[in-house]
């Protein structure tokens, strides 16, 4: 089976190691209020843990979840017992989603309040990376209690490293300079925030692309279109992994045989 273990890769100076691709999990939790192409029905048990399991064989260590992805963290506590040490989890703080809509928390008390439950869910010790799940207000969220919560928690040894999943290249940067890490926007439709990923390269710090299919739209468009954009993806030696949501093993199989192809041929 094709793999991406010979490609894991640092995360900036994080000390995480990381596969190129991250496997979202938004689809483990949640189908209402998500900017997909296609109406989904969420996998059952035995479907996530084939899917898990696949991950696992094709060398994704990677997982990326969040509070606001529904019963995604609950889920994934149990789907993953006892195979702990072989994933690196990605969790976030900030945004919750209740009742079908977004709202956002970025005080201490509530960061605190996130990762502690976000712990209890995943039934595990740490999380290896917390992100701040931003609202678009990205400076001023940077500015406020989050951040420096984060810092706290990374010193009582919660999580190991922390950073930002904003919207804007001041955001994004401004995140870099005071964490590890940094999620960023960059397909073939949008590449505004390159300069995030520049400074990152010369920070020696971590960018994981969301996006990197635009959310599957350009799944619809083109000849390979998911080669083509890793292309411009992986060309950007900053980059660390892409997070790919799907719950299809297919397109799971599909966008790792891309991936391999386009890091074979750097």
């Amino acid at each position: 089976m094709n793999s991406l273990h010979a490609h894991h890769r640092p995360l900036g100076s994080s000390g995480l190691t990381v596969s190129p691709l991250g496997l979202g999990t938004v689809k483990f939790g949640r189908n209402t209020g998500v900017k997909y192409p296609q109406q989904f029905e969420l996998p059952d048990d035995r479907q996530a843990l084939e899917l898990l399991a696949l991950a696992h064989d094709l060398g994704i260590n990677l997982i990326d979840t969040a509070p606001a992805y529904g019963t995604s963290e609950e889920r994934l506590g149990t789907l993953l017992a006892g195979q702990r040490q072989n994933w690196v989890i990605c969790s976030k703080v900030g945004e919750e989603f209740e009742q079908g809509q977004s709202h956002f928390n970025f005080s201490a008390a509530h960061t605190r309040l996130s990762v502690e439950r976000s712990l209890r869910r995943l039934n595990t010790d740490y999380l290896d990376l917390v992100l701040v799940h931003s609202d678009g207000n990205d400076l001023q969220v940077l500015n406020g209690e989050a951040y420096p919560a984060l810092e706290q928690l990374k010193r009582e040894g919660l999580i190991r490293a922390f950073g930002f999943s904003g919207k804007t290249v001041e955001g994004g940067i401004a995140a870099l300079e005071a964490g590890d890490c940094a999620m960023v926007t960059y397909n073939l439709a949008e590449q505004g925030e390159r300069s995030v990923l520049d400074f990152a390269l010369s920070h020696n710090k971590g960018i994981l692309i969301k996006k990197a299919l635009a959310s599957g739209h350009l799944c619809l468009q083109g000849e390979d279109p998911a080669k083509k954009s890793l292309e411009l993806v992986f060309a950007h030696p900053a980059v660390a992994s892409a997070i790919i949501g799907t719950i299809n093993p297919r397109h799971l199989q599909q966008n790792v045989i891309s991936a391999l192809k386009v890091l074979d041929s750097l």
